[in-house]
């Protein structure tokens, strides 16, 4: 398959809904105002500060920073004018990165980089779609019990841990109905032999690969710390192994389709380094900045379907429920593989 890049970073959103003596935040939201007031700014970055609880080293600190939150809502403004005059598709809110630079932002990308340096350099089977299968128009693998609550990787880049364990869990699912959260942390603390690196990114076939030899714990036995830690792996806790993976056809949104409705939720990485993926807010995402190729983020597709008339992939994220809509975001489908959705995409069998 192809190279990919992956890098986690994190994410938390402001408050979806605001009290309604403070008017101001409702800029946030997709009716911004006309214009930005200085007011309004101080009464926002106040907000901010708040509700994140952001302390900075000076006064001139401070005000660097309110001057960066303050040009970082002008952007959202505009977006958000577009999407209110039907130009776009998705708006975007203010969130917990308001204070850095886009090139902060993308500094925090850099840390963890990890490429497959070819197709063969993996030992996942490849997906044989079925012939002559009718596809339903809409699937939404958490009707069916298939997908836990959104989970937040925080501070440490292991968005690749995520993905895996939210395959592993629909896989689970599927094979023993019962729903279990499997441990991220066991993942980022033991899969360095087979080419992950912890906080500083990794490969969800690679992890698949650790799962089919160790196999993985819960949530509750082995806890997320958002820290590189020693391997506490413990064989009796131990709830399953896999038996292997399954790549999915490179670029092929059709295969992902088919995978998707037949399968359950699939690993998938993506170009999440968008200044618009930073601050998603809601509706269908399509921006062709985004890069098919040069991948940066591991998520989990558990489902597609279409709104007015866009059709969709729905997308688990691990920046918690605070982000986007309710912890997911809705990305073009059917759209020149939008953000190499359909790049980098596996699953493991059981």
């Amino acid at each position: 398959m192809y190279a990919s890049f992956m890098t986690c970073v994190v994410i938390t959103s402001l408050v979806a809904a605001a009290p309604e003596d403070r008017s101001y935040v409702k800029w946030f939201q997709i009716e911004p105002a006309n214009a930005i007031h200085a007011t309004k700014i101080g009464e926002s970055w106040d907000f901010f500060k708040e509700k994140y609880n952001k302390l900075y080293k000076s006064t001139e600190e401070d005000a660097y920073r309110q001057s960066v939150f303050a040009e970082n809502m002008k952007k959202i403004e505009i977006h958000n004018q577009k999407y209110k005059q039907g130009e776009t598709s998705y708006w975007l809110g203010m969130n917990h990165f308001a204070d850095l630079t886009a090139e902060e932002f993308k500094a925090l990308n850099n840390g963890c980089l990890k490429r497959r340096v070819n197709l063969t350099d993996t030992t996942c089977s490849t997906f044989l779609p079925p012939h002559n299968m009718v596809l339903p128009n809409t699937v939404d693998w958490r009707e069916k019990g298939y997908v836990t609550p959104v989970k937040n990787q925080l501070q440490c880049g292991s968005c690749w841990a995520f993905s895996t364990t939210g395959s592993l869990e629909g896989q689970y699912f599927s094979k023993t109905g019962t729903l279990v959260s499997f441990s991220e942390q066991q993942l980022v603390d033991c899969s360095t032999a087979f080419g992950n690196n912890g906080c500083e990114g990794g490969l969800m076939d690679r992890a698949f690969e650790y799962v089919k030899q160790f196999g993985i714990e819960t949530e509750e036995d082995y806890p997320y710390t958002a820290t590189e830690g020693t391997c506490n792996y413990d064989a009796s806790k131990v709830v399953t192994k896999d038996t292997g993976c399954v790549d999915i056809e490179s670029g092929s949104e059709s295969a992902l389709q088919q995978t998707v409705a037949t399968i359950g939720p699939i690993s998938v990485a993506i170009d999440a380094s968008q200044v618009s993926f930073q601050y998603y807010s809601g509706g269908v995402y399509n921006d062709h900045e985004c890069s098919s190729t040069k991948l940066d983020h591991g998520v989990l597709v558990v489902g597609y379907g279409t709104d007015g008339g866009q059709d969709y992939w729905l997308v688990k994220n691990s920046w918690g429920d605070g982000w986007g809509e309710n912890g997911y975001i809705r990305m073009a489908r059917n759209n020149g593989n939008m953000c190499g959705i359909a790049t980098l995409a596996s699953y493991p069998l059981m």
